[in-house]
């Protein structure tokens, strides 16, 4: 419970940073993934109770049993802007304007989906901590750099900063400013990237260019096709940059 409890008072110090700069007093927030919603809870006192903002805030994951807890629990302490639903992240439609997308360990695929929706959604803020990526490393093969992919504990750990970095520049070529922080200690957690973005005013051509081929010069190496592209490329994103 203390690694728990250090991770989501970090991702709450991150979301404070960003917070900092927004001078609305309205927020709608989608928590995919929430799980047990420790985080989502302690959010929506921190947004309510230490920013004094009017919040919309959905939780959503697949368990049915969880999300029946969750709301009894938001009832329960009168937290009338917090509902939480059974849903896909693929396929979900938010009822609102979004302005921040948060995912904490979303697994592997998952994350792409939710990323994919934010940008979709033109949300200002996203706060993303991948979790499982193993996409990417069940894809890898190399004929030049096959150093990377010989040694099983080196290539999933490749594979996972890999999938990272081509989230965080297709997040670039979509239009946000991205970082990729250290979340919390790995005695804490071996999941600690977060992935922060911030929307930005359409992304400059020669920018795009840049992000989307330093992107497919890393698919080509190791025969890659990372679900965010693909979705993104489906949708006729990243075109303009080729």
């Amino acid at each position: 419970m203390y690694d728990k409890f250090r991770q989501i008072n970090r991702f709450i110090e991150i979301i404070d940073d960003a917070m900092a700069e927004r001078s609305k007093e309205e927020l709608h927030v989608i928590d995919f993934g929430c799980g047990k919603s420790y985080l989502t809870f302690i959010m929506y006192y921190y947004f309510t109770q230490i920013r004094h903002l009017k919040v919309q805030m959905i939780g959503l994951d697949l368990k049915a049993d969880v999300i029946e807890k969750c709301n009894q629990a938001a009832e329960k302490y009168g937290y009338t802007g917090l509902s939480f639903q059974v849903g896909d992240i693929s396929g979900y439609q938010t009822p609102f304007d979004v302005d921040m997308v948060v995912t904490l360990h979303a697994c592997d695929t998952a994350t792409d989906f939710a990323l994919f929706h934010a940008i979709q959604w033109n949300a200002d803020m996203i706060f993303s901590v991948p979790c499982c990526q193993h996409e990417l490393n069940g894809q890898m093969e190399a004929e030049h750099l096959s150093l990377m992919t010989r040694y099983g504990i080196i290539k999933e750990r490749f594979a996972a900063l890999t999938t990272d970095a081509i989230r965080a520049n297709l997040l670039e070529c979509c239009g946000y400013k991205t970082q990729l922080l250290e979340f919390v200690d790995l005695s804490h957690t071996p999941k600690n990237i977060l992935i922060r973005a911030k929307r930005q005013n359409q992304c400059s051509k020669a920018h795009g260019q840049k992000m989307l081929r330093e992107v497919e010069n890393m698919m080509k190496e190791y025969h890659l096709k990372p679900m965010l592209y693909g979705l993104l490329d489906v949708e006729d994103r990243l075109s303009c940059f080729r």
